[in-house]
């Protein structure tokens, strides 16, 4: 048994049958009311089929006025049980470790997608955004709990909390975002305590073993490394959550805080006490090799994106031959189609330069 097939023994929830996640990819194919399609129900099932250890829904949104983008999948209305239960199933059957991402854009909600302003820890004249009150706070915690309720109750296996990627609880992370003079502004203890929060309440009323993840980024969005280093630590140190998922954007490289260069980003991260939570990556793993050597250096798993678009059987095309590497972009519509991905995704991705090729 190589690291690329070694399974993952969890505290809450189904082993992972490999150290192999998903990463939660916008593919924006669901219906314009958040409801599951049958084009994403088809990409998410094909990659759990094809051996994905966990195998993560796009970032779905917790609340209407939280849609990050067109066609995504929505966690934020009992209309949308029918559909994530079905998907569910489809990924249950499979093996997989099932999650869904909870996510609102906040301030980077797009303005033509809501009616009003979007909402933000702070105004933010950047964005047109405009600052929550506390009782919206509130709400917003309400709205979270209740989505991973929902998927709970629908039979995924878990939920991860996305604080990555300057959205909202990245918002309230940052520093240079978050203004707020009340509990959830100024210390860093204020401004991380929306996410502490959502953590307890997960854990408090959510089912034993219900799986909870995070997912953080180290830097942009006025973040500061050292900081995030600390929430990392904290969510470790009260072993609440299962595995912590950090979007690095790629695992080899050094911090761009020029104080902190001289050493892997990556090492900041790994030489933590992490105890029983697990501690992923995602960021340029394009193939056995990468896989390989993120996991001697010290990762419990990698979150594969672009080689799971690529690939929907990226695990087992690995652990077949751990020198294998993903196909050469760009690459044919008709070749994406043939991974499973609809119409709308391969729009998505043709945005993305050099990605799919231009038809004759």
């Amino acid at each position: 048994m190589t690291k690329i097939t070694r399974p993952i023994s969890m505290k809450r929830g189904p082993d992972w049958a490999n150290p192999i996640m998903l990463a939660p990819l916008t593919n924006q194919q669901s219906h314009a009311d958040g409801r599951l399609s049958l084009d994403e129900y088809n990409w998410l099932t094909m990659r759990a089929k094809g051996g994905f250890g966990v195998t993560m829904t796009c970032a779905s949104h917790v609340s209407e006025r939280g849609i990050g983008f067109p066609g995504q999948l929505g966690v934020w209305s009992d209309d949308h049980l029918d559909g994530l239960k079905r998907l569910a199933d489809g990924l249950n059957q499979h093996g997989t470790h099932s999650v869904i991402q909870l996510h609102h854009a906040g301030m980077r909600t797009p303005h033509d997608l809501i009616e009003g302003p979007p909402e933000c820890p702070s105004d933010n004249e950047e964005f047109g955004a405009k600052a929550l009150s506390a009782d919206a706070v509130e709400r917003l915690k309400d709205d979270f709990i209740a989505a991973a309720k929902r998927a709970e109750k629908v039979g995924f296996h878990g939920v991860e909390l996305h604080g990555a990627h300057g959205y909202i609880l990245c918002q309230f992370l940052s520093p240079e975002i978050n203004q707020r003079d009340d509990a959830y502004g100024g210390s860093l203890e204020n401004r991380a305590r929306i996410l502490f929060d959502l953590v307890d309440r997960v854990r408090s009323e959510c089912g034993a073993n219900f799986s909870l993840g995070v997912r953080l980024s180290p830097e942009r969005f006025g973040l500061k490394l050292t900081e995030i280093v600390a929430i990392a630590q904290r969510l470790m140190s009260e072993d609440q959550i299962d595995y912590l998922d950090m979007s690095l954007w790629d695992v080899f490289k050094e911090p761009e805080e020029e104080a902190f260069k001289g050493k892997p980003l990556l090492g900041y991260f790994t030489e933590l006490d992490r105890g029983a939570v697990k501690l992923g990556a995602a960021g340029k793993i394009r193939g056995g090799a990468e896989v390989t050597e993120a996991l001697e250096r010290g990762l419990d798993f990698v979150v594969v994106g672009r080689s799971a678009i690529l690939h929907h059987n990226f695990p087992e095309l690995v652990a077949s031959d751990p020198g294998f590497q993903s196909v050469e972009i760009p690459v044919s519509a008709d070749y994406l189609k043939s991974e499973g991905l609809g119409d709308s995704f391969i729009k998505y991705m043709s945005a993305w330069r050099g990605f799919v090729a231009k038809a004759d």
